[in-house]
């Protein structure tokens, strides 16, 4: 059996990225796939779910697992706290499984050098205009919050080129087939390929 792949998916706010990766699991079911839950300090919000969305933890927990080198990244955002479980993510990868890591350019860098053989993904909204557009529309964000990511997109976006693809999200049908695309790519290459099938490679190589 082959390792899963680890895909590092990044973007600004607003971007659609978190609805392209559940779209994706929906869709695909295909091969085994799943999202990783990060640890976070900050409150939860309307709809979420502990374990689900994220773990939700204090600012001591999560100082202690810091210490603990519990986690494969962790960093500051928005003045909470994120990080990325680094035995959680190494047992899926072992058992064959792909895993979706939803986080910033920063994130990013600490996981590929860790992690070389991980895929990276950038997803880019069509405008500035459409970007705050999406970010009022969906209603989670007060008028400072949405100005400050506003200001960050920029920031996130001039990073782009740090990763392997690159989306744009102008139509959603067409940015999630594109997501579909790559996750096929990468498991018809030759290893993951020879791996799933080994048994039949060796019978069509035996000597009769």
């Amino acid at each position: 059996m082959s390792k899963g792949t680890l895909y590092i998916v990044s973007a600004p706010s607003g971007a659609g990225k978190s609805s392209l990766i559940n779209a994706l699991l929906e869709t695909n079911p295909t091969y085994d796939m799943k999202v990783s839950v990060s640890h976070t300090t900050r409150g939860m919000r309307p709809g979420e779910e502990h374990g689900v969305h994220y773990n939700f933890v204090s600012v001591e927990e999560f100082t202690d697992l810091v210490e603990q080198g519990a986690f494969l990244e962790h960093a500051e955002v928005f003045g909470n706290y994120y990080g990325t479980s680094r035995l959680w993510i190494e047992e899926q990868l072992n058992k064959g499984i792909d895993v979706f890591l939803d986080i910033d350019w920063q994130g990013a860098r600490q996981i590929r050098k860790l992690m070389p053989a991980a895929k990276s993904i950038f997803i880019l909204p069509p405008s500035k205009e459409e970007l705050e557009r999406r970010l009022n529309t969906r209603g989670q964000d007060s008028e400072t919050v949405i100005a400050r990511r506003m200001q960050e997109a920029r920031s996130e976006i001039s990073h782009f080129d740090e990763y392997d693809y690159v989306i744009v999200n102008d139509d959603f049908d067409v940015a999630l087939i594109d997501f579909k695309a790559i996750i096929r790519a990468e498991r018809l290459k030759q290893d993951k390929q020879a791996a799933k099938y080994k048994s039949m490679l060796s019978a069509l190589l035996a000597d009769q």
